[in-house]
């Protein structure tokens, strides 16, 4: 009787992986209906990368609203930080991607979340208004 052969851990798959990887260039470039696609059909929607990364935190920092919008639709976590403590949110106040970063506030993201948060980010960049829109004013 023969041994049975060892299964690969989906993990380290070449396959598994370089499907991942398409996903995260998805939301890296806003590619919004194939990015949903893939969500729909089984990907999950808060996937991390190798620095944990989600899906959209790749869409958030890279300015691309649809992407974004659509990811939150889904149920990513809005919250979830990376590796280095950061935020979509902060990411977006980062790139003062206005757009996206009211996306994240109306799905629950926390201003105040991360390191740095997205309060702090403002505040580095000299933001008031966003500061002021993380207040509630």
């Amino acid at each position: 009787m023969s041994e049975p052969m060892p299964e690969t851990e989906p993990a380290h798959d070449p396959e598994v992986l370089q499907l991942a990887a398409k996903v995260f260039d998805l939301a890296r470039h806003g590619d919004t209906d194939t990015l949903a696609a893939y969500v729909d059909a089984g990907v999950p929607v808060n996937l991390t990368n190798d620095r944990g990364d989600t899906l959209v935190m790749l869409a958030a920092y890279h300015g691309h609203p649809a992407a974004v919008a659509v990811l939150l639709e889904r149920d990513a976590d809005p919250n979830r930080p990376n590796d280095r403590g950061q935020t979509p949110l902060a990411g977006a106040v980062f790139k003062s991607e206005d757009e996206v970063i009211r996306l994240l506030l109306a799905h629950g993201a926390d201003p105040s979340a991360g390191t740095p948060s997205a309060v702090e980010t403002a505040g580095m960049f000299g933001r008031q208004d966003l500061l002021e829109l993380f207040r509630g004013e």
